[in-house]
């Protein structure tokens, strides 16, 4: 109760001075109270600040720590560094000393060998003078005299070529008309001659450090596992640096492959369920541009209204490889040169266009349809669509007979197409035995040892016996193997035949 009530209920009470007292006594009981909470809460404020200040303190030296441990951290780092520097550019300091010792060394054998060719030569000149001496004496002939000789043996040799060159000219002459029809050819390949793409079974895919190696493979190969299951295609992972490699010999799922790979080394987050997603996306890209390969081998032809599901099995070709040659850039080769040939000869250029870039089309789903992609293709075509002439021209691009003008101009075309130089590689089996047949026929003289086709068979080195050969004979053995490989081997441009003859005197010191 306050106490100004209080001194009031007492003076009215008419106790005053009893009154005063009492409120005297009362005053300072309260006054003392109020100095004790005052006390008790000074002292939970300076405990309170006390612990604040202890928390602060901790922190301060928590930070300190971690600064200095942060630090002592980095400078081992870099001492480590600066240590490894150091013993590189030691070791390259030893490597260079060792390389300038060498190379000292072979200056030194390099004057001693041509101060000894020097002498060798001038001993020659001498034993040549000799021997001339020697051989004009036994053979009763002077140089001029010998000279002489060999002019004219010289002379009948160039003259058996110059005949030999007159009869091939002759043959020439007697085959003016195909090679008339030879150049007009040339000239239609030429105007629409298109870059060979080589076919190709692996793509390879750079990695930015030979760390992402260990990342693309996972946990016990989950990762690697999960990408080829993924895409049907096989990883390799080697020892060689910075470099994956995806091999597969379904263009298509290589292709994805390596669009998937690529994205997700670009991503960084490499586990299987962002493999799956990484897969899905380049599959959606690889179907726009083949979707979009289609679309611009119709504009490249100048043909429309084709069916859309024709136009995306077109662009399927973009993967596709025959002979080494890329089935889409031949399909657009043919349609046009078919056009060009319709229009000379009259036929109907429309037809001959569409046949012509259709032609090959079925060999977009001879992977998923048993067949042959003739067949294949003209079903497809005629399922879109397609007219019955084109049709047939598709039908019948392998046959020797054809029912229209157009059939046989889509085949004419594809065969130009197909022969004209750099558009198709040997196979290899054929590569193979061209070489096989190169050394058979220098292996089939006598006194030859071991025979070599090297260079892709544009040169073949005979090892001849010593003992059989001599210098003399070894040249006109030569010449013989040349002639040989003219008449019975079948080759594009030269062959050069290398005979080499080797003596060795081998004596043991005991």
């Amino acid at each position: 109760m306050d106490i100004t009530i209080i001194l009031a209920v007492l003076v009215t009470a008419g106790v005053t001075g009893v009154g005063v007292a009492v409120y005297l006594l009362i005053r300072s009981k309260i006054d003392g109270n109020q100095v004790e909470n005052a006390k008790e809460l000074a002292k939970g404020v300076l405990t309170q600040a006390e612990e604040e200040k202890r928390s602060i303190l901790l922190s301060a030296q928590e930070e300190v720590l971690n600064l200095r441990t942060e630090g002592e951290k980095d400078i081992k780092e870099q001492r480590q560094e600066l240590n490894r520097l150091e013993r590189r550019y030691l070791q390259r300091e030893e490597q260079l000393e060792v390389r300038n010792d060498s190379l000292e060394k072979q200056q030194n054998n390099l004057t001693e060998q041509q101060d000894l060719v020097e002498r060798t030569l001038k001993e020659t000149e001498e034993l040549k003078v000799k021997q001339l001496e020697a051989i004009e004496e036994t053979a009763s002939l002077s140089v001029a005299e010998a000279r002489d000789i060999v002019i004219t043996r010289g002379e009948e040799e160039a003259q058996h070529d110059l005949s030999r060159k007159l009869y091939d000219l002759e043959k020439e002459h007697q085959s003016i008309a195909d090679e008339n029809a030879r150049r007009i050819i040339t000239l239609a390949i030429n105007r629409l001659a298109t870059d060979v793409v080589s076919e190709t079974t692996t793509s390879v895919v750079s990695l930015p450090s030979d760390d992402m190696k260990g990342r693309l493979i996972g946990r016990e190969g989950r990762n690697i596992r999960a990408l080829e299951s993924l895409t049907g295609v096989d990883v390799v992972i080697d020892d060689t640096p910075e470099i994956v490699t995806i091999s597969c010999f379904d263009p298509v799922r290589r292709e994805i492959a390596r669009l998937a790979l690529e994205k997700l080394i670009a991503d960084g987050r490499i586990q299987p369920a962002r493999i799956e997603d990484m897969v899905n996306r380049a599959h959606v890209e690889i179907e726009q541009t083949i979707q979009k390969a289609g679309e611009q081998a119709t504009f490249d032809t100048s043909t429309s209204g084709l069916n859309s599901d024709l136009v995306y099995h077109l662009g399927r070709l973009k993967y596709r490889y025959s002979y080494g040659e890329n089935v889409l850039k031949h399909s657009i080769e043919v349609g046009l040169l078919s056009g060009m040939l319709a229009a000379e000869v009259g036929a109907n250029i429309k037809i001959a266009t569409v046949g012509g870039l259709l032609h090959d089309v079925g060999k977009a789903l001879t992977h998923e349809i048993a067949g042959p992609h003739a067949e294949i293709g003209a079903d497809l075509a005629q399922k879109n669509g397609i007219a019955n002439d084109a049709y047939l021209c598709i039908l019948e691009h392998h046959d020797d007979d054809h029912s229209s003008i157009e059939s046989f101009i889509v085949a004419a075309a594809d065969a130009i197409s197909a022969a004209r130089p750099g558009a198709r590689k040997e196979s290899l089996d054929q590569y193979v035995k061209r070489l096989e047949d190169l050394e058979e026929a220098a292996t089939s003289f006598g006194g030859v040892d071991q025979a070599f086709a090297i260079q892709a068979g544009r040169e073949v080195r005979v090892m001849v016996k010593p003992e059989d050969v001599d210098d003399i004979t070894s040249a006109a053995l030569a010449r013989d193997i040349a002639k040989k490989v003219e008449q019975d081997l079948v080759f594009p441009g030269q062959i050069k035949v290398t005979v080499i003859r080797e003596t060795r005197n081998t004596e043991i010191a005991r």
